[in-house]
């Protein structure tokens, strides 16, 4: 087995990276599983963006016209002060148009649907449940599920977020590989008469601060983002779900606008997404035939816009690097090789911090608006390009591999071995 192309493949995690990598081994003649904690694939969630070398990607794949068909549609963003007045704008399709004009804001949601529609009927998902323990050996690795099934695979793939349970398992603990940024956020959905102003997303700042409202859909409910900073992430740890409102409550409890009505609202959602703000950053993506992708190996953080891109890119590199290697560690070096440089590229656009979304001081919020207030004045003059600029580099930095064979065909199973 060390020196014939791994033919059975586990994936622990049923996100946007784990389906993409299904969906690119099936295609390259893998006998695919992919594991998942949760009782079915999640809908719901807020705008993602895919961008640059990752359209590339959803085009390959003969998606990108499910996915720009349910794109979320253009839209103007306002920006107000604590009076609820407004102090800047934007349209999505302006900012869009300065950094790749293909590129799609979509629900998260929509997302995970069309990618496990085109790989449900050709692997296997087996929801509620998660790998409990993995032993490696030169024959592959030998898998105990938490149902108490045992299986062995040639390769184990962690596709299983920020807080791997993949990476636990084999890497170490989170803490050796995790990058606090300071911020924590807090993202739900909001039903009932509150949303009934909400067709208009709407965003609030003060340094340091952010609290955004409404409809990520057309007719859909409305949603809210508060970002904040936060000095001491063990007490997002220890927090429970009051103790999350508790914290929101407190750093916004001076703020104006609709914040008092919001934050209220938190206390009655039941979809509360709450986290710190981090990256994850390691030397090695593998140890063994063990493989991480996506957030697993490479979370970005909200604040570089990039995460789902990432994603979508680091999985057709993997899948590629499979089928285009007869041994898995050449495979695995191979995958770090194709895309490192934009994974950390990816990662440095978060730490530049973030004019639109999270100004940090007074001076940087002064400037955000300013630009925002004149980008339509100075596209009409030619100008405006430098908003999107550092994005639209990033989400280009890379040239997407190619498999070694054109077209390549589905190997029978004697084949592998």
């Amino acid at each position: 087995m060390n020196q014939a192309t791994p033919r059975t493949v586990l994936i622990s995690g049923a996100s946007i990276a784990g389906p993409a990598l299904a969906f690119w081994l099936h295609r390259y003649g893998f006998d695919v599983t992919v594991v998942e904690r949760a009782s079915a694939v999640r809908g719901g969630g807020y705008n993602i963006d895919i961008r640059g070398a990752a359209v590339d990607v959803v085009k390959r794949m003969g998606v990108y016209d499910e996915l720009e068909a349910v794109r979320t549609p253009p839209q103007t963003i306002k920006f107000v002060d604590s009076a609820g007045d407004e102090v800047a704008s934007i349209n999505t399709v302006d900012y869009v148009s300065q950094v790749n004009p293909d590129d799609l804001e979509i629900a998260r949601g929509e997302v995970t649907k069309v990618l496990y529609a085109h790989t449900k009927d050709d692997v296997t998902y087996a929801f509620n449940d998660s790998i409990d323990t993995l032993d490696m050996h030169d024959g592959g690795v030998d898998v105990t599920f938490t149902n108490g099934e045992a299986r062995t695979y040639d390769i184990v793939v962690g596709a299983d977020g920020i807080h791997s349970n993949t990476r636990r398992l084999v890497f170490g603990e989170e803490s050796r590989f995790s990058r606090y940024l300071g911020y924590t956020v807090a993202i739900f959905t909001v039903d009932g008469g509150l949303s009934s102003g909400a067709q208009q997303s709407t965003m609030y700042n003060v340094p340091g601060l952010t609290a955004a409202f409404g409809q990520v859909t057309p007719d859909g409910p409305a949603q809210a983002f508060f970002a904040f900073k936060q000095d001491d992430p063990d007490a997002l740890r220890e927090a429970d779900f009051e103790g999350q409102c508790d914290l929101v409550a407190r750093a916004y409890r001076n703020e104006g606008w609709r914040i008092p009505e919001i934050v209220a609202a938190m206390r009655s959602t039941d979809d509360l997404y709450f986290d710190s703000v981090g990256q994850i950053r390691m030397e090695e993506w593998s140890k063994g035939r063990v493989v991480l992708v996506g957030d697993s190996c490479f979370a970005p953080a909200f604040l570089s816009g990039q995460g789902t891109s990432m994603a979508l890119i680091g999985a057709y590199c993997l899948a590629t690097a499979l089928a285009n290697n007869t041994d898995h560690t050449a495979a695995f070096a191979e995958y770090d090789r194709s895309c490192r440089d934009f994974m950390v590229k990816s990662q440095d656009l978060a730490l530049s911090g973030s004019l639109t979304v999270l100004p940090a001081t007074q001076e940087a919020l002064l400037q955000r608006n300013e630009v925002l207030r004149t980008l339509a004045s100075r596209k009409e003059a030619g100008g405006g390009g430098e908003l999107g600029a550092a994005t639209r580099e990033a989400s280009n930095a890379i040239i997407l591999p190619e498999a070694a064979e054109a077209a390549w065909p589905r190997r029978a199973a004697s084949t592998w071995r």
